[in-house]
């Protein structure tokens, strides 16, 4: 399997080819290290400068070749110089040529040390993927030397789409042999003037449903948990939650995506704002798509 790094020699950058490395080391993927460069299909009225285009592509090189020397051994890589005509187009077109099962980017910079800060590029591919895209939270560099992933946590609610979001995160724990960590934000989607007594029991009653499911589909040397996270707001609730730096989140597209594409739904974007750890945006009707992350 194929990873695609949307790589460039700046902290985001490093902050997506460390998360990369630790999706990699979890299952032996590939990662196809992938810097944009701008169209070489330019207005006529604008002309080339070969001096110019030859010092960005061997910029771009050399980014490249930095980037392979930090990989450890253990994790193949491959480099690729694209040009399009934005980072998203570029992505999305090598993630398509090279069958890649994932697209790995880094946060903007400007959010809190740890948080996401989305910028114009990374929302654009959130809203265009066919395949999954993983988020690495500013500061995800420091973890480096991490050897795989600790634990998957899979945001499940109650709404169209949670069967299939569950369904990639029990064949994502699976496939890496890590626990998985099911969280119901059930109680996030009740109206605001539902009591707080019947929210838990609702909240604790899709848990309990969820967990069954789970364990029926898992094998037995895999642990799963559950929890029931409550808040006023989604950005409380998260902020409750006990999360460990190296784990992932999964998370469905909102049901605004077409067919086996990403829509960055408005819980997802809620999320991202408290969220400490790397986020995957699983796409609508992916089927297994992410089962072999």
């Amino acid at each position: 399997m194929r990873y695609i790094v949307g790589y460039t020699d700046t902290p985001a950058g490093h902050d997506a080819l460390a998360l990369a490395v630790r999706l990699a080391r979890t299952n032996g993927a590939q990662l196809d290290l992938v810097l944009v460069l701008a169209s070489e299909q330019r207005p006529t009225i604008v002309p080339a400068d070969p001096g110019y285009e030859k010092y960005l592509l061997d910029t771009a090189e050399g980014w490249l070749a930095d980037a392979r020397a930090r990989v450890p051994a253990d994790v193949a890589t491959q480099p690729h110089v694209v040009y399009a005509e934005s980072l998203t187009d570029g992505l999305n077109q090598a993630a398509d040529d090279l069958g890649a099962e994932l697209i790995v980017i880094g946060a903007a910079r400007g959010g809190i040390l740890g948080r996401f800060a989305i910028g114009s590029a990374a929302n654009a591919l959130l809203h265009s993927a066919s395949v999954p895209v993983a988020l690495a939270p500013d500061g995800c560099r420091a973890l480096e030397g991490s050897p795989a992933l600790s634990r998957i946590t899979c945001a499940v609610g109650t709404r169209a789409g949670a069967d299939e979001l569950l369904t990639a995160g029990i064949r994502a724990a699976r496939s890496g042999g890590i626990p998985l960590r099911l969280i119901s934000l059930v109680a996030l989607d009740l109206p605001p003037d539902e009591r707080l007594a019947q929210a838990l029991r609702r909240a604790e009653t899709h848990a309990r449903a969820v967990l069954e499911q789970a364990v029926a589909h898992l094998p037995d040397d895999l642990t799963v948990t559950t929890e029931v996270v409550i808040g006023d707001v989604i950005e409380h609730a998260v902020a409750t939650v006990d999360w460990d730096p190296a784990e992932i989140v999964l998370i469905g597209s909102s049901r605004l995506a077409q067919p086996k594409h990403l829509f960055l739904g408005s819980t997802a974007a809620k999320m991202l704002r408290e969220l400490p750890v790397p986020l995957v945006v699983v796409p609508r009707d992916s089927g297994p798509t992410i089962g072999d992350l």
